[in-house]
């Protein structure tokens, strides 16, 4: 055997072009599925955060709601909140006190419960949500209000 057989005949190590090339295939897939993951799950994160920072604004106007006797009835309440307490992003609310119920024989004075309707509602780039909240209080009939299942 001469030295130039004998090299021919020992194996090489090594990978073959095709063998390279189905490797990085098979990465560059599994690559792309996992960032097309991580990108929806930022989305998600996104999205839960912002309702997330609405329902905490629903609970701190709808505390305030309650808690404010002097709130009118029948009349619609809004706002919005300041941008540099909502991280930038624009939020308002609207809400309505109405009366809900009250005895047979309410009179002004007498003990009632308030229906206090709010809803937050936001925008996030070019779409709008909102979030609706519904609370009771108790009250006093004030002279004239409407009384619920009483005829005028």
């Amino acid at each position: 055997m001469t030295p130039t057989t004998s090299r021919l005949r020992r194996p090489r190590g090594g990978f073959t072009l095709l063998e390279v090339l189905v490797a990085s295939l098979i990465m560059g897939i599994a690559v792309s599925g996992i960032l097309s993951g991580l990108a929806a799950a930022s989305r998600n994160a996104s999205r839960l955060t912002a309702y997330d920072r609405a329902t905490l604004l629903a609970r701190e106007k709808m505390d305030q709601l309650l808690a404010d006797q002097k709130a009118p009835r029948n009349v619609p309440l809004q706002g919005v909140f300041d941008p540099a307490t909502v991280g930038g992003a624009t939020v308002g609310w609207r809400a309505r006190v109405s009366l809900f119920e009250a005895s047979p024989t309410a009179s002004p004075g007498r003990w009632c419960v308030d229906r206090v309707a709010l809803e937050i509602w936001w925008i996030d780039g070019q779409t709008n949500h909102s979030y609706n909240l519904e609370g009771f209080r108790r009250s006093i009939v004030e002279p004239g209000d409407p009384l619920p299942g009483v005829s005028p």
